[in-house]
């Protein structure tokens, strides 16, 4: 039978946490412990091991911490601390159904949540996911004040420095317009082309809206807003009903436009892209199922890009 090497969670919690924070102070803050204590920790590792797993030196690091080996076992460490997390909730799980809040856009529940969510219930058919709308803003406000929220996904335009953002795909922005409309059959389309225009864009304090405001004044252009609203889908209606024209973030699969009588036409990276990720507490461990929910997620939409 195989020796098997006895290894301690705060020992490999120690370390993820060292590829973390790039530093014994840091991993010290995170753990509430001295850094002499993390420096025992991570040492009885090496040991465990046989190898050595990072770099000791004093002062500023400007450099990777972890050594070769260090990097080779990361990935192993935090599937280990994963697993052992697993192993402590394991009868809960079974005994019990877990309820995870989620607080989401209304654009990202409609295109992308409802359908992972449906897909994650059939997979863990004993964790429960109840998404709530909100906007950005008061995504980041809510995760900060209401533990209840587990995780927020959106669209942040600058997220606080108290939440940790973890990115899951991007959109480029496409002008839509009634079809046969002239600026989609235009041969090259600037912003300069649509300043004279009717536009139909997100409302103020969104990030989308942030992001079309600033790419005209980069250019030294002012938009001629005509109308606003927080939902995408009624943004489409509007153009279908020749409201005017608008930008909008669109999914490569064509789901937001689907079914209605508008053009697209893409306005490549005129517009800064619009990022989407999961915003969480910083500092913050997910339970099993919310981690669960996490990993299922990133796979689910990195089918978007």
């Amino acid at each position: 039978m195989p020796t098997v090497v006895s290894l301690s969670t705060d020992q490999v919690a120690a370390f993820v946490e060292l590829s973390r924070q790039g530093t014994l102070r840091g991993v010290a803050s995170m753990l509430h412990i001295t850094e002499q204590g993390v420096r025992n920790r991570l040492i009885s590792l090496e040991r465990r091991l046989k190898v050595q797993l990072y770099r000791k030196q004093r002062g500023p690091r400007r450099v990777q911490p972890l050594t070769e080996n260090g990097r080779r076992f990361l990935p192993h460490a935090v599937a280990f601390l994963e697993r052992a997390r697993q192993l402590v909730e394991v009868f809960d799980a079974a005994d019990e159904a877990h309820e995870i809040h989620v607080a989401a856009t209304q654009y990202l529940i409609l295109y992308v949540l409802i359908d992972a969510v449906r897909r994650f219930h059939a997979a863990y058919p004993h964790i429960r996911v109840r998404l709530s709308n909100r906007t950005e803003q008061e995504i980041e406000t809510d995760l900060l004040r209401d533990p209840d929220i587990v995780l927020g996904v959106a669209a942040p335009y600058e997220s606080s420095p108290e939440l940790e953002y973890r990115h899951l795909f991007s959109m480029d922005w496409s002008l839509i317009a009634p079809p046969h409309h002239p600026l989609l059959r235009k041969k090259t389309l600037e912003l300069r082309h649509l300043t004279d225009l009717p536009l139909i864009l997100f409302e103020r304090g969104s990030t989308g809206r942030q992001h079309v405001i600033d790419a005209f004044h980069g250019a030294g252009l002012s938009p001629r807003v005509e109308m606003e609203t927080t939902n995408t889908e009624i943004i489409v209606r509007m153009v279908e009903a020749g409201l005017g024209v608008s930008i909008v973030p669109l999914m490569p699969s064509g789901v937001v436009t689907r079914g209605h009588r508008v053009g697209c036409r893409s306005l490549g990276e005129r517009i800064r892209p619009i990022h989407s990720g999961v915003l969480l507490r910083r500092g913050e461990r997910l339970s099993t199922a919310s981690q669960a929910f996490l990993d299922f997620l990133r796979p689910e939409c990195g089918k978007q890009r």
